[in-house]
């Protein structure tokens, strides 16, 4: 049984948030939480808790279906970056200009599912 978690309009870049998630696609879920504990990038932080909560979800999804619940069991099915609106501000240059800032966001998904159905279409 697959559960999905995302996080939405998160403050980073999603240039720098697929290098995160590209640590982590295919990997035992418990591994990639390790993996992400320890990861150097300011992105690693929120992937980490998007993982932990899809396997907090997987969890309540096989309490109310009735079976058996094991963490080592899950994979990361899924792992992708969309990117979300960019908020717009300006700053002052030379000469009374003013130049755009993109302060960009992202939408982070995290699929995870038992390790034989870890191939799925989207």
């Amino acid at each position: 049984m697959e559960a999905k978690a995302q996080a939405r309009f998160v403050r980073v870049t999603p240039m720098k948030a697929r290098r995160v998630v590209d640590l982590i696609r295919g990997k035992q879920a418990e591994e990639a939480v390790a993996t992400l504990r320890f990861a150097p990038q300011a992105a690693g932080e929120t992937v980490r808790k998007v993982v932990e909560s899809a396997i907090a979800n997987a969890r309540v999804k096989a309490d109310r279906a009735g079976e058996a619940f094991d963490a080592s069991k899950l994979v990361v099915a899924e792992a992708y970056v969309d990117e979300g609106p960019s908020l717009k501000r300006f700053r002052p240059r030379a000469q009374g200009r003013a130049t755009r800032i993109l302060k960009r966001t992202s939408h982070i998904t995290v699929v995870v599912a038992p390790a034989q159905t870890k191939e799925r279409t989207r």
